[in-house]
């Protein structure tokens, strides 16, 4: 398993747009991805369940990759927050 932690610099956190970007990322991978806020978790590849997380501009998510691509993934997910988020 591939875990990092990653500080949000979107003024609007991760809302519609760019979770739905985000999903669509995670979903080119075998391995589970998880982004977990505070008490909340949320399968990267669930929409509705990312903006539930209500992470904010400033807030820490750790993400978490298990699977058998989870080196690439981990990689592929942390350089599209970075671009994104």
């Amino acid at each position: 398993m591939k875990e990092f932690k990653y500080t949000l610099t979107d003024p609007v956190g991760i809302h519609a747009r760019p979770a739905g970007v985000l999903a669509k990322e995670a979903k080119k991978y075998t391995s589970v991805i998880t982004i977990t806020k505070g008490e909340k978790s949320a399968k990267a590849t669930a929409l509705m369940k990312l903006m539930g997380l209500g992470a904010k501009q400033g807030d820490e998510i750790t993400v978490q990759v298990e699977g058998d691509d989870e080196e690439t993934a981990a990689a592929a997910i942390e350089q599209f927050l970075k671009d994104n988020m």
